[in-house]
This record gives structure tokens, sequence and C-alpha cells, in this order.
């Protein structure tokens, strides 16, 4: 998301952009598909307005520990739901009908010599620009590569996610904690329910199954519990993903500017990291504009620039989400927090505020 938001910002305004992907467009992603409206005015400034393609208008938020405990809050900005499936889709027809080119083909290796990057694929080809965006996501064999310091270590998350079909208000996301981890809900196009869920790894190899790991450990939430047992699988199975990390990534590594989950990745509980994606592509696309009109006059300048403003923008952000996901996955703890917040309710719009940004600004 975060590559397709910077390959069409900077073709609008006139960059000329290849995007290499591996994949086909559209394809299913592990994702929370909750977005906080922070990135709407900037998403209909390049052209894409996501309730033209069915998203839910979500403006309220539950929240409930492993043992049920909740409460209920109108959300400070609000968001919208809607698939990874349907926007990376609708994102990249626009992108096009601006001027990006596509290759479909997955990249092998990425060499900085001379001012200058060579990009190498298995389609036999290599091309040559004088900036990368690296926006490959949460992992990638080019974090491997490159040796990120990340890459080093074990990720002990593994991330679920599907869509169901049941009732579920169009304008609710629910939070839900359980033993291990926890689970987002909410609605996305054609009345669609995803739920995508994440939890350590420790927890989920105790099980044979999935199906046993969600019957045995998410249902003792309640809300859960009902959500599995109402809803209709809509996928033919649930798709996963391993490895996920949430330790520091440097946003430029090897001059390669990374952008979205490449950059680094907030904790699902803060119920953020597609607006963050968003708006890294916002922040880099501004800069690189910067550089091609000559107000920015070399790469390091760029670089400093970059790293400055993403931290600004978004340190506070994975600070809190962190602290939040923490607090919550300590049992008596979370019951306790969870408490003070329903003595307190004006707490809960202020812990959200903390994970989200302010609306941002529409392209000039």
């Amino acid at each position: 998301m975060a590559g397709l938001c910077s390959a069409l910002n900077l073709s609008l305004k006139g960059i000329k952009v290849l995007v290499v992907e591996k994949n086909e467009y559209p394809k299913h992603k592990v994702c929370g598909e909750y977005i906080s409206n922070e990135v709407l005015p900037y998403l209909q400034s390049l052209g894409f307005n996501p309730f033209d393609f069915g998203a839910k208008k979500i403006t309220e938020l539950t929240l409930s520990t492993n043992g049920s405990r909740s409460m209920q809050t109108k959300l400070p900005l609000g968001g919208f739901g809607i698939s990874r499936f349907c926007m990376d889709a609708e994102l990249a027809k626009c992108a096009q009908a601006a001027g990006a080119q596509f290759l479909r083909a997955r990249v092998l290796d990425v060499s900085f010599d001379g001012d200058e990057f060579e990009v190498s694929t298995n389609e036999s080809a290599n091309y040559k620009s004088k900036f990368v965006i690296g926006a490959f996501g949460k992992r990638s064999n080019l974090d491997v590569k490159m040796k990120r310091d990340f890459i080093q270590r074990k990720s002990p998350f593994v991330g679920v996610k599907a869509h169901y079909i049941g009732d579920f208000p169009d304008n609710q996301v629910g939070l839900h904690n359980f033993e291990g981890g926890y689970c987002g809900i909410s609605k996305v196009e054609n009345d669609r329910i995803n739920i995508c869920y994440l939890t350590d790894y420790q927890s989920f190899k105790k099980y044979n199954s999935l199906e046993e790991f969600q019957e045995k450990v998410l249902t003792k939430n309640e809300y859960l519990k009902d959500a599995f047992k109402n809803y209709r699988l809509s996928f033919e199975k649930p798709i996963t993903i391993s490895q996920i990390s949430f330790l520091e990534k440097a946003p430029v590594e090897d001059h390669i500017l990374m952008c979205g989950d490449s950059a680094g990745m907030i904790h699902p509980l803060a119920g953020n990291g597609m607006g963050m994606a968003i708006r890294s592509a916002q922040l880099l696309s501004q800069l690189l504009l910067r550089f091609q009109a000559g107000e920015i006059t070399s790469r390091v300048e760029l670089e400093e620039n970059y790293q400055a403003q993403w931290k600004k923008e978004f340190g506070t952000r994975l600070k809190y989400g962190h602290l939040i996901s923490r607090a919550f996955r300590m049992g008596i703890l979370s019951e306790c927090m969870m408490m003070a917040i329903q003595k307190m309710p004006f707490l809960l719009p202020l812990i959200v505020k903390k994970t989200h940004g302010k609306p941002m600004k529409s392209i000039s």
C-alpha cells in the first residue's frame, strides 16, 4: 500500500516510476483492514475515494480484555473499513492511469554505485534509477540480503486473517484480547467481516490446528466466542503469516528509502498500521518532489530529512503502541486497567489519539 501510494503521488507529479511487484493484483493479505480517517484527505486528493468502492464508515471502537471486560467509545477521528484485496487493486489502476509502469517480477538484488541504483530481477533485466523506495512489507528476502538488524533476531508473532459472513455493525471496529494475542473485527466492502488476529508462536504451537487454537484459546473471550460461533467463513481457509517483527527498523538502509511496514510497524492493537503506511508514502513523496524541484540539493540531505520526519511522525505512536500491547498481555493488570478506564471513560479516546495522527493534507 505504501508503494502504491508513493507511485501514484509521484506519477501524478510527472515523475517516472516503475513498480516491481512479484504478485498479481488483487491479492488478500493478513491485515486488519481498518484505516483511520486521518489519511482520507490525502487519498482523495490522489483521486482515490474508498467509499466509491463500498468502504464502511467506522465511528465506534469496542475494546475487550481476555476476561471479556469491555468498553465502547467513539473514535476521535473515525475511520473506514476496506479490504486490501480491493484497495491495492484500485490504487494500482490509479497509479497506472497516472503513468506509473508495473513489472511483475521478483527483485533479486539492489546495488548502489556512483550515486545510482541498479535493480536486478528474475526476469533477466536490470533497471537503473536515481532513487529506490523499499515498500516490500513486513519482511523480505531483501531484508536478509541487506542484513538488517531486525531480521537477525527471531520474530515470535503469527498473523491470521479471513473474511466472514454474518451480522456485525457497519460502524464498529472491535479489538479483543485473548491469552497470547489480540484480534480485530470490522466490516469491509461487500458486507464481509474481516477477522484478523496476532498471537505469539509459543502459544500457537501448543495446538494441532488453527481451528483447535481458535476454539480453545480465542473463544475464552466471549466476544470472539460469539463471532466464531455465528459467522460463516467466506474464504476457502484463513491466510497466515509468520515471523512478524515489531523491532525497530531504519527508515533508510543502504540508501534505499524504506516506506510502510519496511520502515517500521506498529502493534495491531493500536489499530493504525495502514494509516501509518499511507502517511509514510506522503512524507517520502513530498521529500522526493522537493529534491526534484531543487529545494533539497543532495541525497544526504534527503535521507537525513526523511529519517528525522519519520521519527517525529511515528516515534511516539510506536512507543505507545508497544506500551498498550504489553499492558493488555498482562492478564490481571489488563483487567484492572479496563476497570480504571470504565471509571474514567475519557481516557480511552486519549489513548487512541496517542497512536493516531492528525488529518493529512491533500497534495498541492
